[in-house]
């Protein structure tokens, strides 16, 4: 029986996976919080190795704070960049195939088109810098894997813009929200249940990086009012620029990522982004 590792087990897709196990029974699973393993300590990461010796590993381990990630940089490579360097070097040395979760923050948005996945990349916030330095780390390892690029994540599990937007319309009458930054919201249930589904054909197209979010293009505006349309809130929402909500770090104003070549190579269609949205939705509605 194949054992598959995922690291991150506290975090919104592990969750997600965790949540499919049963559905894959010809795997033997295995979560590890950030409370059970620091991916920054090798020897800690080396002890799970040896004794699960997982054929897979999914890495959900990230430093995502992106507005505390500027000033708490050394926290952020530990875990995006030095943390990535121990999973990448020790899948090497125990054959162990890597999927990997990154983000679209690698990229600086200056683009008007679809970003591919080997457009030049230039992330302007630390945690997207930290991010790439982690993705870099994998590519010079030797090790086999899969490098996922995804964006705007919600589930309902954890803390999300879903959640938040949901517990804030039902408290507020209006909300201000940024209509200038362009990306896809992606369902952490669509991207956990591709992973798991297609976790064997991963190992025929090794070494690939490759973006998944949910079809469709939204700003934090429009996925806002969606958010209110399907929750029957009330709450009015209001578009308005990136210059009149600073915050430390600063984000790609357009970072929507071509996904032709994974549905090229998986033969997968992947859901709209509203489809999605009311399936979540209606798993947080009391």
């Amino acid at each position: 029986m194949p054992k598959i590792l995922v690291i991150g087990s506290s975090g919104q897709l592990a969750s997600e996976l965790k949540q499919l196990q049963n559905q894959f029974s010809d795997y033997q699973f295995l979560f590890t919080s950030q409370i059970d393993l620091d991916i920054s300590d090798k020897k800690s990461v080396e002890s799970v190795f040896k004794s699960f010796m997982p054929n897979y590993l999914i890495n959900c381990a990230a430093y995502t704070a992106v507005d505390k990630a500027e000033s708490e940089q050394t926290r952020a490579f530990d875990i995006n960049e030095k943390g990535v360097h121990n999973l990448a070097s020790l899948s090497k040395e125990h054959s162990c195939y890597l999927i990997h979760i990154s983000t679209d923050f690698v990229f600086d948005g200056k683009k008007s088109s679809l970003y591919k996945e080997d457009d030049q990349t230039n992330p302007l916030s630390v945690y997207g810098l930290s991010k790439l330095k982690g993705e870099e780390a994998i590519l010079v390892s030797g090790c086999d894997y899969t490098i996922i690029r995804t964006s705007w994540l919600y589930s309902s599990f954890g803390n999300n813009f879903v959640k938040t937007m949901m517990r804030l319309g039902a408290e507020k009458e209006s909300l201000n929200v940024v209509a200038d930054q362009i990306g896809s919201p992606t369902y952490c249930a669509d991207l956990a249940q591709f992973i798991l589904s297609q976790l064997e054909n991963l190992s025929l197209h090794k070494n690939n990086i490759y973006h998944y979010s949910n079809e469709g293009v939204a700003s934090w505006y429009d996925f806002a009012y969606e958010i209110m349309h399907m929750s029957e809130l009330k709450c009015r929402v209001n578009p308005i620029p990136t210059s009149d909500y600073p915050t430390p770090a600063a984000r790609p104003s357009f970072s929507v990522m071509d996904k032709m070549k994974i549905k090229h190579d998986f033969k997968i269609n992947i859901p709209h982004w509203k489809e999605s949205l009311a399936k979540c939705i209606h798993l947080l509605r009391p």
